[in-house]
This record gives structure tokens, C-alpha cells and sequence, in this order.
């Protein structure tokens, strides 16, 4: 009897546990979106125009280059690891994109932006590959050899662009491309459908099939992982090959916008991603991954540079500033919720 008794306090205790626990992850999955919202009102008491679908639609479309590269992050960090690079990493897939461009080798304006295309999508997962290779093969903290492979992403940028700006020559190329940023489809801007057709993926592999829950589970405890059969090292690789693949989706987009790009295209975007990774409710530790909470605070990020650019509160140029503040306090957020589960 006392046996029995001890054995349901214990299974009350776990179960108390699991419900303290389950509303500490919706509270973590609720809290991008609160704040989105919050935020949302803050907008439109600041300027009537802010809560315009125009406004929200551009706001929306700016985002799509960090919202993308942050659906990749997520993924790594998820993992446990860290990528620095993704910033010098956008400059370097964009140069070589534009120099195939400009080199003319196909003549056929169609068939050689599809080349170009294809090209970055190469080297975006060549760089990615080069990445998880170097912390995994090579035993290297992913902080530091992010550290490195940014150095070098920005140095070849600057080799190649001679420390000036590589600009995509072709007007008939130039007049082809333009839509994938500035067309629609359906109304919608093509970026906007973008960032749902690559989040949409994303979750599916995440949180429906078996590499997604792998990814969870190396970045909880990577010693029960792989004692659990699972290929750590292959999971790692192919997370930061697919952070290189969503640079390179967000290269496609970026190429067009400007037409141009130069040694400081890219600067701080990875803090930028990093923070909507945080702030969309991802452990910076690893284990739990949540890409449609990144997406959200992709847009919050650029909702802020929105409401200081409407307002004379702040000034614009403190962007990076409060960009810095909202990642501190999103972790201290996330450290007080772990305290409480």
C-alpha cells in the first residue's frame, strides 16, 4: 500500500511537472506574437499610417531577405550551433552571381539568369557544406570558425569587387530579373510569397519529419543523441548546408532589388538573424526550433526600424542599438522561463 501510494505521488509530481512545462513552451510560442501585436498598436498610435496595408506590405517585403537567412539560423541553432557568416556569405554568392552574369557566356538572357540562379544556389550550399565541414570534421567551436569563414566570404568579396561595387551590366538581364523583387503574384509581392513558400518547408521538415526531430535532439544533448544512434555530425553539416541554401534563396532576391553589390553588402545581417531566431522564442542553446516564431521576429525587428523611421521619438540610426537590447532581453526572457519549468 505504501508502495502504491509513493508510486502515484511520483507520477503526480511528473505529471504537475509536464503541465508546468507544456504552458511554459505556449507561453515561449505566444510571447513573438504578443509582442508583434503590442507592437502593432504602438505603430498606429504613433503614426495612423503605420497600421496601412501598404505600409505593412512594405514593411513585410524589406524583412524578406533576414526573414529567409533566420529560417536557416534556425535550423543551426536549433542544432546548437552558431553561424556568423551568413552576412559576408550574401555578399559573396551575390558577387559571383553578378560576375557570371556579366562574364556573357550564354547569350540568351533567360538562360543565363537560370544559370546565374542555379549558380547561387551552388555556392550557397558549397558555403554552407565548407562551414559544417570546418566545425565538424574539423572539431571547431562553430563561434569560431563562423568567425573565420566570415573573414574570408568578406575578403574574396573585396578581391573580386576590387574594394569597389560589382554591378550586374546586362539592361536586358537587369529588365528580366527585376519582378523577382518588385513583381507580385496575385497581388502579393513575389518576396513576401517567398518567405511563406520557404517557412512552409521549413516547418515541414522540422517538425514533421525524422531530420527535424534529430536536429532537436542534437541540440539537446548531443551525447543521448548520439548514443540514441543518431549522426550527429551529419546533422550539424546538413543544418549549416541549410542555412547556405536559405542565403542563397535570399541572394535571389537581393540581386534584383539593387542590381549591385559590394564588400559591405551583408554587414551585421547575421545579428539581425540571430536576433529574430531568439526573438521568434529558439533556444540560443539548442533543442527547440520554432520557424514560424523566427518569421514573426524577422518582422518585428523591421517593424521597429519602421515605427523610429515614422516617429521622432528615437533616432533611425540607433537601429543597431536597439536591435542589440532586444536580443539581451529576449534571452533574459528565455533564462527566466527555463528557470520556472
Amino acid at each position: 500500500m505504501v508502495l502504491d501510494m509513493s508510486v502515484g505521488e511520483d507520477s503526480s509530481e511528473k505529471t504537475g511537472g509536464r503541465g508546468r512545462s507544456w504552458r511554459d513552451v505556449d507561453l515561449r510560442a505566444v510571447a513573438p506574437f504578443a509582442a508583434l501585436l503590442l507592437l502593432l498598436i504602438v505603430g498606429a498610435l504613433v503614426n495612423p499610417n503605420f497600421i496601412g496595408m501598404t505600409n505593412l506590405t512594405n514593411v513585410a517585403t524589406r524583412c524578406a531577405f533576414i526573414a529567409i537567412i533566420a529560417v536557416g539560423a534556425t535550423f543551426v541553432i536549433s542544432a546548437g550551433d552558431l553561424d556568423l557568416s551568413v552576412g559576408a556569405m550574401v555578399a559573396f554568392v551575390a558577387s559571383l552571381m553578378i560576375l557570371l552574369m556579366n562574364s556573357g557566356v550564354i547569350a540568351d538572357p533567360t538562360l543565363m539568369l537560370a544559370a546565374a540562379a542555379l549558380f547561387a544556389i551552388v555556392a550557397g550550399v558549397l558555403c554552407g557544406l565548407a562551414n559544417g565541414l570546418i566545425t565538424t570534421m574539423g572539431k571547431i567551436e562553430p563561434f569560431i570558425a563562423t568567425l573565420g569563414t566570415m573573414g574570408v566570404y568578406r575578403g574574396l568579396t573585396t578581391w573580386l569587387s576590387q574594394g569597389g561595387a560589382i554591378t550586374l551590366r546586362s539592361a536586358e538581364v537587369q529588365a528580366l530579373y527585376k519582378p523577382a523583387y518588385y513583381g507580385s503574384v496575385f497581388g502579393v509581392p513575389v518576396p513576401i510569397v517567398v518567405i511563406l513558400a520557404v517557412t512552409c518547408v521549413a516547418a515541414f521538415i522540422l517538425y514533421r519529419t525524422r531530420y527535424g526531430r534529430h536536429v532537436i535532439a542534437v541540440g539537446s544533448n548531443r551525447d543521448v543523441a548520439r548514443y540514441s544512434g543518431v549522426a550527429v555530425n551529419r546533422v550539424r553539416t546538413v543544418a549549416f548546408v541549410i542555412q547556405g541554401l536559405c542565403v542563397a534563396i535570399a541572394v535571389l532576391l537581393y540581386v534584383p532589388r539593387l542590381g549591385s553589390t559590394s564588400a559591405t553588402t551583408g554587414i551585421l545581417w547575421e545579428l539581425q538573424a540571430i536576433t529574430a531566431v531568439v526573438v521568434g522564442g529558439t533556444a540560443l542553446k539548442g533543442g527547440a526550433g520554432r520557424v514560424w516564431g523566427t518569421i514573426c521576429g524577422a518582422f518585428i525587428l523591421e517593424l521597429v526600424g519602421n515605427i523610429m523611421l515614422l516617429s521622432n521619438f528615437i533616432s533611425e540610426y540607433l537601429l543597431s542599438a536597439i536591435q542589440g537590447a532586444i536580443i539581451i532581453i529576449a534571452m533574459l526572457v528565455q533564462r527566466s522561463l527555463a528557470r520556472k519549468s
